[in-house]
């Protein structure tokens, strides 16, 4: 399998030997400068003479690759920052796959985050327990962002995709004819802001645990790092800060000199080693932990692992940590919101042979149960839009847009009208994309009519599935006059998605 990453600075590329039990073995390497991120965060767009070297590099990277025999379908190339916000991406994307038959897929901020996190996990193995006790960063500063995750005893608090990369800091810091002073300045006061930001979801202070994922970190591990698995090193905080000081002031060819690299490393070293540094200080971390990893192995590992592997499972548990903080920081009803989940994910089980929905549905359906109230934050009038909306916006550890936006709408739909012709986010989506919404709806609207009354009433029940009725069956009497109300309100969708009725008994 070959995996071609095209980053803001170069374009790089994996080759790797799978094997049947899941294992793989990389066995070939390559990596080539070209200035995407000069060109998109300078004027918007890649220029003629960028394009045709990237045309170029990747070329060359299919020779390499046909050497290997590796066939087509076991290529993968991904793009990052620099593509993703590029005004003349579609032309560039068409034009690599004429000359080369490559497909780009161009990953957002939230997937880079996904793989690094997935990376970060392979490396470090078994070799640091307290990443699963303590509190965490995951931080990566690339050419055009930085990928940033927080986590609290080895759980998923919240990721960001900051626009704050290596290209942009020196380009902020040329328009203002700014000095090694002024860039640390300007970083100390991004930085800064951030952290106040963060504070929100994860007081920093707290943080025991500081990986660093990225080359410029790398660089200083092969120096300083204590190996302790092949995949990761560790460096001392006071060590790593002392460096950072010490070369913080270098000109690029001071850097190119000095510390014997090339120059293409050289001009983003200093502003990325810096933002680090800035970071790490805020936190109580006493070392710095450095994986051998990037995103090249994380798009590895998930192509290998399989998608009903423990990897996977483990995964999916990060995503819905994150959509708990989410609801959090909403206020969210979070015991009505877990009855819910639960109730949702009980009849999504039971109804298998009804929806025929995969494994991946049904964590759509438990975010979507977890947050269907998280619009109650705007207001309790209309709160299934707000809820919407507020989904839509933001940003879940795991889960694309295209993905939100399936779960923002079935949270639309968990209560009051159905979709119509001028509902046009759910009009924007795939139609297969629209049946799944239509499904985990319908679902989602009789869990939250079994617990209408908020109180958590309904703990246990069975289903009988006959003719055209679907029977719900308590496991105890009690008083469900609100919970009858509830289904009678909410089970007009799923009659008109399965075409049956639903009654509580």
């Amino acid at each position: 399998m070959a995996i071609i990453e095209i980053g803001s600075t170069g374009i790089r590329l994996l080759v790797a030997e799978l094997f049947k039990n899941g294992q793989w073995q990389v066995v070939d390497r390559a990596s080539k400068p070209v200035s995407l991120g000069r060109d998109v965060f300078t004027d918007g767009s890649i220029s003629r003479e960028t394009l045709l070297n990237s045309i170029a590099v990747l070329k060359s990277y299919k020779e390499l690759i046909n050497g290997w025999g590796i066939k087509d379908g076991d290529v993968h190339v991904i793009a990052t920052s620099a593509l993703r916000e590029a005004r003349n991406r579609d032309m560039f994307i068409d034009r690599v796959f004429l000359q080369t038959g490559f497909t780009i897929n161009v990953v957002e901020g939230i997937e880079e985050n996904r793989l690094m996190y997935v990376a970060v996990k392979w490396a470090l193995g078994h070799d640091r327990p307290q990443f699963n006790r303590s509190n965490s960063v995951i931080i990566e500063v690339g050419g055009g962002s930085t990928e940033l995750m927080l986590l609290r005893r080895g759980k998923m608090v919240a990721a960001h995709s900051l626009r704050l990369g290596t290209i942009l800091i020196d380009q902020q810091v040329r328009q203002s004819f700014g000095t090694p002073h002024y860039l640390k300045r300007y970083l100390t006061e991004c930085v800064l802001n951030t952290c106040e930001s963060l504070t929100k979801e994860m007081d920093l202070r707290h943080v025991r645990t500081f990986i660093v994922a990225g080359s410029d970190a790398r660089f200083v591990a092969n120096r300083f790092g204590l190996e302790i698995n092949k995949n990761c090193w560790i460096i001392d905080r006071q060590v790593f800060i002392d460096f950072v000081d010490r070369i913080e002031n270098y000109s690029v060819e001071e850097c190119v000199q000095k510390l014997r690299i090339p120059y293409a490393e050289a001009e983003g070293i200093i502003p990325g080693l810096l933002t680090y540094k800035l970071f790490l200080e805020q936190t109580s971390a006493t070392e710095v932990i450095v994986p051998n990893a990037s995103i090249r192995e994380g798009m590895l590992i998930t192509l290998a692992s399989g998608i009903e592997s423990d990897l996977q499972e483990e995964f999916f548990s990060q995503i819905i940590a994150s959509a708990i903080n989410l609801g959090r920081k909403y206020r969210f009803d979070e015991e009505h919101a877990r009855h819910v989940r639960m109730l949702a994910l009980r009849l999504f089980d039971e109804l298998r042979p009804i929806h025929g929905l995969e494994r991946r549905s049904r964590l759509f359906l438990e975010i979507g149960a977890l947050l269907h109230d998280i619009g109650m934050f705007i207001r309790s009038s209309g709160h299934h839009k707000h809820s919407q909306y507020i989904i839509a916006n933001s940003e879940i550890f795991g889960l694309h847009q295209d993905e939100l936006n399936i779960i923002s709408n079935v949270v639309r739909y968990h209560r009051k009208a159905p979709p119509n012709s001028t509902h046009i986010a759910y009009l924007a989506l795939q139609r297969e994309e629209r049946i799944l919404v239509l499904k985990l709806a319908a679902i989602l609207r009789i869990a939250d009519a079994l617990d209408r009354g908020h109180a958590q009433r309904i703990r246990d029940f069975t289903l009988e599935i006959r003719d055209d009725t679907i029977l719900i069956r308590l496991s105890d009497e009690q008083d469900i006059t609100m919970e009858r109300i509830g289904i009678e309100e909410k089970a007009d969708l799923f009659m008109d998605v399965f075409g049956y009725r639903v009654l509580l008994a």
